[in-house]
């Protein structure tokens, strides 16, 4: 039997500076790769070029490097699975959709925003993708070839309604959902031309060989997703270690828009790598409830 040395990596967005969830996350991803000697990727995900900014991505190294973090692989020390940018891999992408649209996983859907969110079958929270009430599902629309264009209109992919699927995290333990009750049709391809995450992740995670990905547990949800992509594309999904969210002084999931606990503000007020890390990963560290 061959054990696949331990392959984890770091995602970050450069849509703001990053802050110390962030940092926290990507701690946790470095120490379970040190514990089994072996190798931490940095990727960076900067396929909305609307919403990425050239000095956040500048950042991002400078940030991780001053928290005490250190990679194999990524943009700035290359490595065998390069490019090391979600910008410069677009073929892997198109060629993943054509592959599921040939399986008839995805159709075209016309559907706006709000169109889904009006709809009385589409409860959903600020934090999830709306329940998609399946407007455009119908059998006739797998004829529209995505290729070589995909833009103008929504890929989504039809889930198994009623399928209950399980995985089990390593920290959170077995997770249940079921399709289309618990998460409806999500989106792999953007109507302005650019991939989704769910799909855009699974791509590069099955490219770059990652074997186990530790993120927060805001994605448990989209772990169902990517599991149902991966299935589709015949590719065996890595381990997932989710990891308790941090939130701020309200009670708030800690996010880009609070400044004051990104990585950058903390170092310009004197706050150490060390001060963050005694009191942020301990936080992190609690029994879970």
């Amino acid at each position: 039997m061959t054990i696949k040395q331990y392959r984890g990596r770091m995602a970050p967005s450069p849509t703001g500076y990053l802050h110390v969830g962030h940092a926290v996350t990507f701690w946790h991803a470095q120490e379970r790769a040190r514990a089994t000697g072996g190798r931490l990727i940095l990727r960076i995900e900067d396929l909305d070029l609307a919403r990425c900014r050239p000095e956040f991505r500048e950042a991002i190294s400078a940030d991780l490097k001053w928290f005490g973090l250190q990679w194999g692989e990524g943009p700035d020390v290359g490595g065998p699975f390069a490019p090391y940018l979600q910008s410069e891999r677009r073929a892997a992408y198109l060629a993943a959709l054509k592959e599921l649209h040939a399986a008839g996983c995805v159709y075209p859907c016309y559907c706006s925003r709000k169109d889904v969110a009006g709809a009385v079958e589409a409860p959903h929270d600020e934090n999830e993708e709306p329940i998609y009430p399946g407007t455009c599902r119908s059998s006739d629309s797998i004829a529209v070839d995505p290729t070589p264009w995909p833009g103008g209109v929504n890929w989504r992919f039809r889930v198994p309604d009623g399928e209950e699927m399980r995985f089990v995290d390593l920290r959170f333990g077995e997770q249940r959902a079921v399709a289309g009750r618990d998460f409806g049709d999500f989106i792999v391809w953007r109507r302005d031309d650019v991939p989704a995450y769910q799909l855009a992740v699974v791509v590069d995670d099955a490219a770059m060989g990652v074997t186990e990905v530790v993120r927060g547990a805001d994605l448990l949800v989209s772990t169902f997703r990517q599991q149902l992509i991966y299935r589709a594309l015949r590719i065996e999904p890595p381990a997932f270690y989710h990891t308790p969210l941090l939130l701020d002084e309200v009670g708030q999931r800690l996010a880009k828009r609070n400044a004051a606990l990104s990585l950058r503000a903390l170092r310009a007020a004197g706050v150490t790598p060390s001060n963050i890390r005694a009191r942020w990963i301990a936080i992190s560290e609690r029994d879970i409830r």
